[in-house]
């Protein structure tokens, strides 16, 4: 069952300050707000939502087509995908745009201060979702506005069920358009804070979200997540990673496990906790594509975390 995902795919430039943002932030003097941050540590990583949550579906043997538009500058990520096995088939080059980039720095309290800057995403409607290449599911992830839109009306003239995932982009969206998004998708997911923006927007509980999808899922970091599906409320425990290096790009990795286990046909309760503990091995990892397992290695975590077997 392949999945068509369609997000964002960009550079992320991580830098760390070594020292702490309200030591150089004076609350009384922001409106004139001037500094500098010496960031001796800095790592360039291949990150956007479509292209992580690929990568995280490949290592578990899933099938998932990245669709994006990326720029003149791709050519290291292009190399990446294709000695990963990631799809380029729905990648659109925009030459005479830069690819998407995140420039983030973090303090020593994990505080971040971004910067983004969309470059080429910002074309991303002019990718449109095929009907005849034997796409069965399909994910909107985070990309620019006309974007989403166009491809979740796109899967759902198709008859193709997807998965909303609003990320960042949720606060594009007013309440009847996030409605709309909702009406039309058969799963959501979200964290538990763009949970409580969903439906402070939409006017809807989220048992009422829950009640229009076929499942509603909700993350809620070390407190593990949620899974809201035919009429109750699924607990699925957080596994619990070896160390924590950097949590950027955890629920990428966690999508990608909901999507296989929908590939699969498996249970919520099984797919939920693949998908936790896919969280767990990312966030052991700086960047979001730096991590490999093998399959016995995953079974044997699973086992460990869960005290079940699966698959």
């Amino acid at each position: 069952m392949t999945a068509l995902i369609c997000g964002s795919v960009a550079y992320d430039t991580v830098m760390v300050f070594d020292g702490r943002f309200k030591d150089h932030i004076l609350a009384d003097r922001i409106h004139v707000l001037n500094v500098a941050f010496l960031v001796p540590a800095l790592r360039r990583n291949f990150g956007g939502c479509a292209g992580n949550i690929a990568y995280n579906l490949k290592l578990l043997g899933g099938d998932g087509h990245v669709m994006a538009s990326v720029g003149s500058d791709f050519g290291p990520y292009e190399g990446w995908m294709r000695d990963n096995g990631l799809s380029l088939t729905h990648v659109m080059r925009h030459d005479d745009e830069f690819t998407a980039q995140a420039y983030i720095t973090t303090d020593l309290d994990a505080n971040q201060i971004t910067a983004f800057h969309p470059g080429a995403m910002q074309k991303a409607h002019l990718n449109k979702v095929p009907r005849d290449a034997g796409i069965r599911i399909g994910v909107v992830a985070p990309e620019n506005r006309e974007g989403m839109i166009q491809h979740a009306d796109q899967f759902m003239a198709a008859g193709i069920p997807f998965l909303f995932d609003p990320g960042q982009g949720l606060r594009m969206f007013n309440g009847e358009q996030l409605t709309t998004f909702i009406g039309n998708a058969s799963w959501v997911a979200v964290n538990d804070y763009e949970g409580s923006l969903l439906a402070e927007r939409t006017g809807l509980s989220l048992e009422q979200i829950a009640g229009r999808v076929k499942a509603l899922i909700v993350t809620r970091g070390g407190s593990g997540s949620q899974i809201y599906a035919s009429g109750r409320c699924i607990e699925i425990p957080v596994a619990r990673p070896s160390q924590v290096a950097d949590p950027t790009g955890c629920g990428d990795a966690y999508r990608a496990g909901l999507l296989f286990g929908l590939q699969q046909g498996l249970d919520w309760q099984t797919t939920g906790r693949i998908a936790s503990l896919m969280g767990a091995i990312k966030i052991e990892h700086h960047g979001t594509q730096n991590h490999r397992f093998t399959r016995s290695v995953f079974e044997s975590r699973y086992l460990e975390s869960f005290g079940t077997r699966f698959g």
